[in-house]
Order: C-alpha cells, then structure tokens, then sequence
C-alpha cells in the first residue's frame, strides 16, 4: 500500500514539473481558463517569449533643406542660381586663381581655411551660397560646427540659414516684414541677387554684378509665397 501512494506521489510530481518547463512555450489555453503571457517580443499574450520579432517601420525622411520644396528650400534654391549656378555645392568663385585640390563638398571646414589662409590676394568664396571668408567664419561659429566638419551639401544648407534669418525670414514669414524689404535685405547679403533697379548691392565692388534681373527675382518670390504674400 506503500509503494503504491509513493508512485502516485512521484507521477504528481512529475506532471507538474512538466508543466512548469511547458511554461515559457506558447500553448492553447483550456476552455475555462484565461491564460496571459508577458512577451519580450510581441504584443500578443498568446504568442509567447519566442514570437518573432515585430516588423520595424521605417521613421519618416526629413526634408532636406535646400533640396526639398518647403518655401525655405525653394527660397535657397532660388538664391543658389543667382550665387553658384550649375556648380552648386561645389562652386569656387570664378576669379580665384588658385582653386582647391578636392570638391568643397569634400572638404573640411578646417581645409577650407587652410586653402584661404595659402592663397591670399585672390577671391574666395565657396559653395551653393558663395560664403565669403569671415562670412564662412561666423555661420559656422553660430552653428557650432568646428574644423573637422565636412562642408556637406546639408552643412552649407544650415549655414546659409542662418543668412536667411539675418535678413528676416522669421520676420518675413510672420507678416512683420513686407517682402521688398526682405528682397532688399537678401541682396545686402547676396551680391547676385538684384536690387530695384537690376544692379547689385554691391555692383562693381570686386568685379560683382547681378546674376538675374529684378522681375526674375520678384517673380521667384511669387511663386514661393504668393503674389499677395
């Protein structure tokens, strides 16, 4: 009678060690029981520890200013075919005698001061945006970015911001500044962009001209923001 409520005793044992290993592995619930299973991997408590891995979603692309089609990008898009033309990021004032050994998109900001600091005496504007040297110096500073940065196509995107918000964009875009005044105020900056009467702020001073007339640059304006904007 011993032996025989030991071995019912063992048998006991064993189902619910058996049960306890079945425990980390998805299995169908009873009928009249609810089962929950926290899960590292997926939401669904009937799933279990080992369910696959959720699929990942791909976080949305941010705009690239300057490249994209927000008023801003097409406001500097509209700049950079008065400064640069088909160069683009990699234009080099034309009067410069001696160029850069690389792209200046694949320059550093600290090259890029090396390559001024050896070839004095000739122009030396760079980019989509034709900074000049100390122009260059304190967008740079303004943004934070050191010598070591690389004068990407996004790098001189988010410098020539900052020239955009000296000429009041925010203003500009908040209906505290009338569009000519801003129009004005970009040609103080940019010395391709025309003035009223279709010459540059800086006309003649280092060989500078306008590169568009006033109606192109006016008209520019209007398909940005409106006729009316």
């Amino acid at each position: 009678m011993v032996r025989v409520l030991l071995a019912l005793v063992m048998l006991c044992c064993a189902g619910g060690a058996r049960a306890e290993l079945q425990s980390l592995f998805p299995s169908a619930p009873s009928q009249d029981t609810q089962v929950t299973r926290a899960s590292l991997f997926s939401p669904d408590p009937q799933v279990g520890f080992f369910a696959p891995l959720p699929e990942r979603i791909a976080p949305p692309t941010a705009a690239i200013i300057g490249t994209g089609t927000t008023p801003v990008d097409r406001l500097l898009s509209l700049i950079a075919n008065a400064e640069a033309g088909s160069a683009g990021y990699n234009a080099v004032q034309h009067g410069a005698r001696i160029r850069p050994v690389k792209p200046p998109t694949q320059m550093t900001l600290g090259e890029i001061y090396q390559w001024i600091r050896a070839t004095p005496g000739q122009p030396h504007a760079i980019g989509r945006y034709q900074f000049i040297p100390s122009t260059l110096r304190r967008v740079a500073a303004e943004r934070g970015f050191g010598p070591e940065t690389q004068f990407t196509a996004g790098v001189q995107d988010a410098l020539a911001v900052v020239l955009l918000e000296d000429a009041g964009l925010s203003q500009f875009q908040h209906g505290e500044m009338g569009r000519r005044q801003f129009m004005h105020n970009l040609a103080r900056i940019w010395a391709g962009l025309p003035l009223p009467n279709g010459r540059s702020y800086y006309e003649g001073h280092a060989g500078n001209s306008a590169t568009m007339t006033w109606a192109a640059f006016e008209g520019g304006m209007a398909r940005i923001w409106g006729a009316s904007g």
